[in-house]
């Protein structure tokens, strides 16, 4: 079993006077965090907001750019050219740097969100024109993509990738993860459970079939309902297990 591992978690995803999200409590404990940029949840001041939460934490900063869609929290796919999907990527991440540059700490990864980050998992043309433009941005900078065929294609894209892996939803038998609409509260033990079990090298489909995965970050969601005891119970099995939790440097 691996015993050092990123904790990541989304975050900044409140909108204006309505609130989602549980950023200060979750980033007492997660070492990443992946900010919303606008398109699918936050705004400027929620931005600002999570990354000075950020910055006093110690967190390292991501952005979390998604599909232009409020209603649907970017959950629901849509039709686009992987110029267009890699174009409302850069558009995001740029308006994050220009929020942490202003208080003075640097976004150091991109985790594309929701849908956008499942249609690159079936479409090998969105993953690299995402990828290669985040390439182009900044060389320097990592991208989360799901452990796997994603994340090795991007790789030989010759970007800094970040195998990710979750503990809190499941996969199917390609080794997909399978996006909630709605996330709802979960068992922290049983999502302890997958985080070790990714650790290990592993993790169970919703049939049953085990399915080898590396992971060099394991996610959590923040908007569950029980996001913050979800974190505890993980991060209990981690320092049970004596994991070390610390952002990536790959």
């Amino acid at each position: 079993m691996q015993t050092l591992v990123d904790l990541n978690a989304d975050a900044g995803e409140s909108l204006g006077r309505w609130k989602l999200g549980h950023d200060a409590a979750l980033m007492e404990h997660v070492t990443s965090v992946n900010v919303a940029c606008g398109f699918h949840a936050s705004d400027p001041v929620t931005m600002r907001g999570s990354v000075q939460t950020a910055a006093r934490t110690g967190t390292a900063i991501g952005a979390h750019p998604g599909l232009p869609d409020l209603v649907g929290f970017g959950r629901r796919r849509m039709a686009l050219r992987p110029d267009e999907a890699a174009q409302i990527v850069l558009y995001q991440v740029g308006a994050l740097q220009a929020t942490a540059r202003a208080e003075g700490v640097e976004v150091v990864h991109v985790k594309p969100h929701g849908a956008l980050y499942g249609m690159a998992l079936t479409d090998d043309d969105i993953t690299t024109a995402i990828t290669e433009a985040v390439v182009r941005l900044d060389p320097d900078l990592m991208i989360f993509w799901l452990a796997g065929p994603t994340a090795e294609l991007a790789r030989s894209l010759g970007a800094r990738v970040v195998r990710e892996g979750f503990a809190d939803l499941e996969y199917d038998d390609a080794g997909h993860i399978i996006v909630e609409p709605d996330p709802q509260a979960k068992d922290p033990d049983a999502v302890a459970q997958q985080a070790v079990d990714l650790l290990e090298g592993h993790v169970t489909s919703t049939s049953g079939r085990r399915l080898e995965v590396e992971v060099d970050t394991i996610c959590l969601h923040g908007d569950r309902p029980n996001a913050v005891e979800v974190c505890e119970a993980i991060v209990r099995r981690f320092d049970a297990l004596g994991v070390e939790r610390r952002a990536p440097h790959p």
